[in-house]
């Protein structure tokens, strides 16, 4: 019950502190109209700096590396050197190049322009080059995977010197990982092949789950990472399930999408096409859920917060507050239910494609 307490008060302090910093970045006049929008999108999108925070010149961020190819050959320098300036944005000259920050995109200009040529529609003309920086999203995955790696290689050490109870971290640990070997793997993909497809299973689960609970944390600075929010990142993990599926079907897997047995010659013409289509619907399926649920719940909370300064009265926060740490609250929950959905969900393909003919 104390640590239930303890988590509701973090929690009330963090959004307290969220609606500080909207408050201070958004609403500049009691005359002008607030947009909710933009400090929702600028905290599900992804940066190249790690806001903590404040805001405009007395905003504290941790500078990530900006690495970008261009035609001029590799360019490599802090984000902290995108000084913002009355126009939102500062030159970084580099080999030759005069690169501009517009809203977390970089472009270059071209020769003799001081500014980016945006057209009425808000359209950058410019060239953009190839971006590979380590962002806030992936400096937010390389934190992952080391509370992964610490978990595990901390819980590993409690069975060393044979089979024993486990302590710790331990303790917590094996009944997930038997869960998801024996009521996920070995029930979706079978006793014969469950095995080989484990440790991929397993880090799926762990690393979706911890980036969820990542971006969850009610801590300032670390609460904006959206990585499992970025469809990029859920595009990578249902293509690893899309390969693994396909590359390990059997003859009779494919049998199945190819020419269906016991169907007529024509309606086996008519179902190839759609069979096709559904071996790239299934982990699109897995792609799209996982960012929409992701991201669903992070525009919630922040357009709850948001009803205070829409609204311009202190009172909505006795409406908006107990709200926001309700949808929080269920993102816990969410953010467990949807790393099981996609492991679960990989598995039935998986197992699907290795079946033996029965």
């Amino acid at each position: 019950m104390r640590s239930i307490l303890i988590t509701i008060t973090i929690m009330l302090f963090s959004l307290s502190l969220l609606a500080n910093e909207t408050e201070h970045k958004a609403v500049s006049s009691k005359d002008e109209k607030y947009n909710p929008v933009p400090p929702i999108m600028e905290h599900i999108s992804d940066a190249h700096s790690w806001h903590i925070v404040g805001g405009g010149h007395d905003a504290i961020a941790l500078p990530l590396p900006v690495i970008l190819w261009t035609d001029n050959g590799l360019v490599v320098f802090m984000s902290s050197e995108f000084h913002h300036d009355t126009k939102g944005h500062h030159i970084v000259a580099r080999n030759g190049l005069n690169l501009v920050n517009y809203h977390e995109k970089i472009y270059v200009l071209n020769d003799g322009e001081e500014h980016l040529d945006i057209d009425e529609e808000g359209k950058v003309a410019n060239v953009r080059p190839i971006d590979i920086s380590i962002t806030k999203n992936v400096f937010g995955m390389l934190i992952s995977m080391l509370i992964v790696c610490l978990v595990f290689f901390k819980a590993a050490r409690s069975y060393k010197g044979g089979i024993k109870a486990p302590k710790g971290i331990a303790s917590f640990m094996e009944p997930l990982v038997l869960f998801v070997k024996d009521d996920i793997a070995l029930q979706n993909i079978g006793e014969k092949h469950h095995r080989r497809f484990v440790p991929f299973l397993l880090t799926a689960f762990f690393f979706i789950w911890f980036n969820n609970l990542l971006g969850l944390i009610p801590i300032p600075g670390f609460s904006g990472a959206n990585i499992t929010g970025n469809i990029a990142f859920t595009l990578v993990l249902s293509t690893i399930t899309l390969l693994l599926t396909n590359l390990n079907g059997n003859k009779q897997y494919w049998k199945h999408v190819f020419w269906m047995p016991g169907a007529p010659v024509p309606i086996k013409i008519f179902l190839i096409p759609i069979e096709l289509i559904g071996l790239i619907a299934k982990p699109f399926a897995l792609m799209i859920r996982l960012f929409a649920n992701m991201t669903a719940g992070h525009i919630v909370v922040l357009s709850l917060v948001s009803l205070i300064f829409i609204f311009k009265s202190i009172y909505m926060s006795a409406v908006a507050v107990p709200f926001t740490l309700f949808i929080s609250v269920l993102e816990l929950l969410v953010a467990l239910l949807q790393a099981y959905v996609f492991t679960m969900l990989s598995a039935l393909f998986i197992g699907s494609a290795v079946a033996e003919h029965h």
